[in-house]
Formats: C-alpha cells, structure tokens, sequence
C-alpha cells in the first residue's frame, strides 16, 4: 500500500475538530463544508491529524460558500469551543504562572500549526501577542482563532484575561460595533502585524493548577511530540528530494543524503528512527505517482514506466501488481469506470 504525502506545512487536526463542532452548534452543514473540500467526516477519528496548511484558504472559501455568510470567520468565532485536552493546556495550567505557560507554550506552538509564529512583547503595562498561526489573506481564520485564543487564555485564567486592544492585518469587512461587541474591546484593522494587547499585569497572574511533577511530565510530552513532527519533516524533505531526483532517471539514498548535506549512513539510521526505510519511500512515491498517471492522464504505459523511474516495463508491472493487487492496465480500467459511474451520479443528480 501508498502512504500518504506529508505536506511541508501542516497544522495540528484539533483545529479542524474545532471547527467542525462549531459549525455544528451554529447551524451550518459541517459534513456538506467538508464534502466540499473532498473529506468525509471520518478524518476526524483519525489519531495525531494533521492537516496541509494551504488547505486553510479551500476551508474557509468552502465555508463561506455553504454557510452564506460572506463574515463566517467571526461569527464562527462565537461558536468555536475551548481548546482542551491538548499539551500545550496542560503546559499552561500546570505552570506557576499564565506569563510562564504562555512562554512555554510559544516554545512549543508548532503543535498546533508548523505555520504559527507567535511572539511576546511587553511594552510597559502592556503586552502585545504578535500573529500565532494568521496571514493576511486569511481573514476568516485570523478572526475565528483570534476569538478562539481569547476563550482559551480566559479559560486558563479563570475569566481573568481580557484583551485591551484587537490588531488585524486585513481590512474591515463587517461592521465595527459587530466587531468590538464580540472581542469587547478596540479592534484595529490594516496593520503592520496580527496580533493582541492584553495586561501586563497578567503574565504574574498564578496558576490554581501548578503542579511541578506535572509541568516536568507535560514538558516532556510536548518535546517527544515536536521531535516526533521533525521525524515527519525528515521524511517529507526525502519525499520531495525523490520526487525531483526521479524526473532525472533515478533517486538513490547517497545523492538525498548529499542534498540534505548530511552522510548517507547518518540519513539511513535518522529515516529508521521515523519508522521508515529509503528503499519503502522510494516504493511509496512510485506508487502514487504511478496511481496519478494511470488515473488522471493518457500517458502510455512506457511513459508511466519512464517517468516512475523504472528501467524495463516487466519490472514495473510486476512491482505495481504488488503494491496495488493488480496490473496497472486492470487498474486504469477501474479509475475509467469509477469515473464514468461519478458522472453518471452527478448527472442525475443535476436532473433531480
């Protein structure tokens, strides 16, 4: 069997879930916004998702597009639960302060999104938390995870938090009393960094649930996560250097290792510490790509053996028997027929 491609930004699969239970509570199809991105409702059991970060910008015009709310980021935002049950509150409640927990935190946000980039500046009596995981272009996200920051600090303070200024980096797209009515203080648009201003006064505010053991033991378990997603990027980066290296004819292990600027015994013991092999991920990439082109393209079967970096056709036939459990001409008459049956589908669907 393929495994599947590891994107080079991915944010952590509990946003999603997030998402999805406040759709649910404000009334909006989530499986039809899922549907609309090509995922089922499924891909939400599955253990440590983590999604491709692009695909923020098809979530959110698939959203807007369902739900008809052409400011669907800030009003999911009152919907959207508390972040719970993840490393990074438990890094939070168990250290001495909220100042320290957030410290901690930030050390630690690729958890949530390879994208997240938050910073701290304390500027006097005040504090400005400078953009996590938003972009500009992203206003429905910036808005709905801004509200969702503010409900998890409140959470983990008590109700204590309050923020005393809002910066967006896009322009103004609902009205102003809408905005400052949700977040309940001055919110600013078209600036120079996405981000929050909050009480300095905050960051000594003590913890009613530190506990030293603990923090120690949630410390590690955030570490071992981090390395275990730096095991991925391993993996994603030989992933892409086979891809390239297979356009020219052939991927070996020396010349990745080469490129990665490492030695290619050190490349093989880092690749077996990720659980993996090159020779599998090799297999693996060949697999996909060949799937691709059998499905989506006319390319002959002598190109497809080319382009897949195979030396003799029967090499290749016999290599996709065993991957897939048939011959690449069974399995593209299978891809046509499914095809032809889905258009069938929608055609009949259009009629009704």
């Amino acid at each position: 069997m393929c495994s599947s491609d590891l994107a080079e930004m991915t944010d952590s699969g509990v946003l999603l879930r997030m998402a999805y239970k406040a759709m649910v509570k404000a009334g909006i199809d989530a499986d039809a916004v899922l549907a609309e991105v090509g995922l089922d409702k499924s891909i939400l059991q599955v253990p440590d998702l983590r999604t491709p970060h692009d695909a923020q910008e098809w979530f959110w015009q698939a959203l807007e597009k369902v739900s008809g709310d052409e400011h669907i980021g800030l009003h999911l935002g009152e919907h959207i639960p508390v972040y719970k049950g993840q490393v990074l509150e438990y890094l939070f409640l168990s250290s001495p302060t909220f100042g320290e927990g957030l410290k901690r935190a930030l050390d630690y946000q690729r958890l949530l999104s390879d994208a997240a980039q938050g910073e701290l500046f304390e500027e006097g009596d005040r504090v400005f938390l400078k953009q996590m995981i938003w972009s500009n272009r992203l206003s429905h996200l910036n808005e709905c995870m801004m509200m969702g920051v503010i409900k998890f600090f409140r959470f983990v303070t008590d109700d204590a938090f309050e923020p005393v200024e809002v910066h967006f980096g896009h322009a103004r797209h609902a009205d102003q009393l809408e905005y400052e009515r949700l977040f309940d203080c001055p919110v600013k648009f078209d600036m120079p960094s996405v981000g929050m201003y909050f009480d300095a006064k905050v960051m000594t505010l003590p913890s009613a649930h530190h506990e030293p053991e603990l923090l120690h033991l949630h410390e590690q378990l955030a570490s071992e996560q981090v390395a275990r997603l730096e095991k991925q990027d391993l993996v994603a980066q030989v992933n892409r250097l086979i891809g390239e290296l297979l356009e020219s004819g052939h991927a070996n292990l020396e010349e990745v290792a080469e490129r990665l600027g490492i030695k290619a015994r050190q490349l093989r013991t880092r690749l077996a510490d990720a659980g993996t092999n090159f020779n599998q991920l090799v297999a693996d990439y060949r697999c996909r790509l060949a799937k691709r082109l059998l499905a989506g393209t006319d390319e002959s079967i002598d190109e497809i053996v080319y382009l897949t970096g195979f030396s003799e056709p029967s090499t290749f036939y016999r290599a996709f028997k065993r991957w897939v459990g048939m011959t690449p001409i069974e399995y593209r008459k299978l891809k046509a027929e499914e095809d032809a049956l889905e258009i069938g589908r929608a055609s009949c669907r259009e009629r009704v």
